[in-house]
């Protein structure tokens, strides 16, 4: 058997699952996020959130799938781990970054929907509010 395929397989196999872990992660956690930052839309928090996975899919699994090609023939058992460990390795460093990414992401969004909801005024500029004591 061509163990450059071997390795071909494993690393597909390995690498979607790590994708598809990190997707969920991202969407069970993020949307927590997402709500907070929609004021408790939850049909739009769903669906800001679901177009949050679909894209992370498609980044991910796209680059997978470029990163794929070897360059050098894999003979040995030896030879196999080195390129696996090669080529995960590269895909957690993109999965990590994207997560990051993701994270950084919501985290901003998150910020930005706080200091909207801090500048609104308690009491509309027309109206007023009896004095404390009264």
């Amino acid at each position: 058997m061509d163990l450059t395929v071997v390795t071909y397989v494993i690393y597909l196999l390995i690498s979607i699952g790590l994708t598809i872990w990190v997707a969920r992660t991202l969407s069970r956690n993020g949307r927590v996020f997402i709500g907070d930052v929609l004021q408790g839309n939850e049909k739009l928090a769903d669906a800001v959130n679901q177009l949050l996975v679909v894209g992370f899919y498609l980044v991910n699994i796209g680059f997978v799938t470029l990163y794929l090609r070897s360059s050098e023939e894999v003979e040995t058992a030896r030879g196999l781990f080195e390129a696996l460990s090669v080529k995960l390795g590269v895909v957690l460093l993109v999965l990590g970054v994207m997560h990051l990414g993701n994270v950084w992401v919501l985290n901003k969004m998150r910020r930005r929907g706080i200091m909207e909801r801090q500048q609104t005024p308690p009491v509309a500029p027309q109206g007023w509010t009896a004095p404390a004591g009264a």
